[in-house]
């Protein structure tokens, strides 16, 4: 008698587990068909104006898009970076128009806010739509709802369409440049830093800086160095120059950083090897090799199957310098000598340092400032002797005697050409004083 209920106890079990998975399966392929595009309209020319702001509000003001990507990783969608609140937006679709056909296709979104939000109530969003199977659309429009007029939508070009080959080994990304950004001397000396470690591009979120930054700016533009993507996020939202929410009323951290720097890994998806993640006062130094390239091809070899590499964070306060390379000339120019700056702060215990990435950037779905929050392939952590990322700021051990600190001149490494390029970007931007 026991053993025939434990049978039917058995069997009633598996009977339910097989409806559940039915279940499950069958609400997942409702999921996928209401999410396929469906055409609502024939005939038509596409129109509606183009939208050139690097950020664009959609009605109703809880939504703003960047710019959407072609990504056919997993399926063919196009994806959306965008900030939308992460409460007040429940539904978006994507108005397709197909130029060869006429046809216009609504296709429901999947909105994806990041997780790392820290609190504030805007966040980075992937907004992800089905594409027509059989239309490559050039144009994409969002729309709070599936009714309506396409030709009173803003329509976004679809970015990265065809694929190319990747014409650099190394851009660097830096968001978000603000606050009337001053520093001119270390960001011209951390621009010939990552010429000389390799990096042909530098791609720079722009919201503000001091009109002598903009004249620097403008060189390295004229160069081919740097593209500056123009960040008026203020312009839409309370932004707070902190990275956690304070419950002071702001909308967005950090100026949105985050959602910049998502944007920069799909800018540069077709167009770079790797992507660089870090601030203006940071520079990944390495120490058995002489440049990122030979760095990251022994990084590669000994890590198959990785696409994401973890540099450590140290800080050499700046209020801590050395007499040597005290450049006269140099003396005018507003900002810090990295040069004179080679003593570091020491770990400190049960503190973790941040890190920041070099990634490549076609394995990358989702970044955060640190980490990645979704890849394909594996994260490293690379050894401090391999590299260690230089970053020349304020102290966070400012109570520390010199001599608590330790003396790290890797950067001197590279003074001969450093001084001799910043020099020459000082005399063509007229910045130099003559003895």
């Amino acid at each position: 008698m026991m053993c025939a209920g434990k049978k039917f106890y058995f069997s009633a079990a598996v009977c339910i587990m097989t409806v559940t998975s039915m279940l499950a399966v069958s609400y997942l392929k409702l999921q996928r068909l209401s999410h396929q595009p469906k055409v609502i309209q024939e005939g038509r020319r596409c129109r509606g104006k183009i939208a050139i702001s690097t950020i664009t509000a959609l009605e109703g003001n809880k939504t703003f898009i960047i710019s959407p990507y072609f990504d056919d990783r997993e399926s063919k969608v196009t994806r959306l970076i965008g900030i939308v609140h992460h409460e007040d937006v429940k539904q978006l679709y994507c108005w397709f128009c197909c130029q060869a056909n006429g046809k216009i296709y609504v296709s429901k979104a999947k909105i994806d806010v990041h997780s790392d939000r820290f609190g504030f109530p805007y966040g980075a969003t992937d907004i992800v739509c089905l594409e027509p199977k059989n239309c490559d659309p050039t144009h994409v429009s969002i729309h709070q709802s599936p009714y309506g007029n396409i030709d009173q939508l803003p329509r976004f070009e679809i970015k990265n369409r065809k694929p190319e080959t990747s014409s650099v080994d190394f851009t660097v990304c830096i968001s978000a440049m603000f606050g009337n950004y001053n520093n001119v001397l270390q960001f011209i000396q951390s621009m010939e830093m990552y010429k000389i470690l390799g990096v042909q591009k530098v791609v720079i979120y722009k919201n503000n800086c001091s009109h002598l930054m903009e004249k620097v700016l403008k060189f390295y533009v004229e160069e081919g160095t740097v593209e500056v993507i123009p960040w008026p996020i203020n312009s839409h939202l309370r932004v707070s120059s902190a990275w956690r929410f304070m419950q002071d009323g702001t909308h967005i951290g950090y100026y949105g950083q985050i959602t910049a720097l998502n944007d920069c890994i799909y800018r540069n998806m077709e167009r770079s090897k790797f992507v660089v993640l870090n601030d203006a006062d940071e520079i990944i130094l390495p120490l058995k090799h002489p440049d990122w390239k030979t760095m990251m091809n022994s990084l590669q070899e000994e890590n198959p199957g990785a696409s994401v590499f973890l540099f450590e964070n140290h800080i050499f306060p700046e209020a801590v310098s050395s007499h040597t390379f005290n450049i006269s000339s140099w003396n005018t120019v507003p900002g810090v000598n990295i040069l004179q700056h080679v003593y570091r702060e020491p770990d400190r215990k049960n503190v973790m340092n941040p890190r920041k990435m070099i990634v490549d950037p076609r394995k990358v779905i989702q970044t955060s400032v640190h980490s990645v929050l979704r890849a394909y392939g594996k994260s490293v952590y690379v050894p401090m002797d391999v590299a260690l990322i230089y970053h020349c700021r304020k102290g966070l051990q400012g109570d520390l005697p010199r001599e608590s600190l330790i003396r790290d001149t890797t950067l001197w490494r590279y003074n001969s050409s450093l001084i001799m390029n910043v020099n020459k970007v000082l005399s063509q931007t007229m910045l130099q004083t003559q003895n």
